[in-house]
């Protein structure tokens, strides 16, 4: 009697556990998302240019400048890359007219590698800008 029992809830037990598997479905949130290199570029000196321009032209943490394009990518010999970007910096007034600026960025990653050559790079990760011009007067 036992034996029947213990085989009929056996038998629940694996009619109730199969019928709650669940179909997983992926999200496509992440798929309609297009990044492209110039957007990582952006993310990772933006800080750095926002700093630098703050300095040049004045203002607050919300001073609005305009990152317009990457102009060059250039790979140094030590193991870091120069961006040259192109800005542009709105008016503070109205007789003023839009500024457009050239800031070249210097980007250095982490040389941590047993791969890269210790002699020639010996730094570790560091952003800092390289030149600054005004081209607009």
């Amino acid at each position: 009697m036992i034996k029947q029992y213990l085989a009929i809830i056996g038998f629940v037990l694996i009619v109730l556990i199969s019928t709650q598997l669940v179909k997983s479905e992926a999200s496509s949130d992440t798929e309609e998302m297009y990044v492209t290199t110039e957007d990582i570029i952006s993310d990772i000196v933006f800080p750095t240019i926002d700093k630098k321009v703050i300095s040049e032209y004045g203002g607050d943490n919300l001073f609005d400048w305009q990152w317009k394009r990457i102009v060059d990518i250039t790979y140094n010999d030590n193991h870091s890359y120069d961006v040259t970007v192109r800005i542009e910096i709105p008016p503070k007034n109205d007789h003023d007219g839009v500024k457009e600026d050239l800031v070249k960025v210097r980007i250095s990653p982490s040389c941590d590698n047993v791969k890269i050559n210790q002699k020639i790079c010996n730094h570790g990760f560091k952003i800092e800008i390289v030149d600054y011009k005004h081209l607009s007067s």
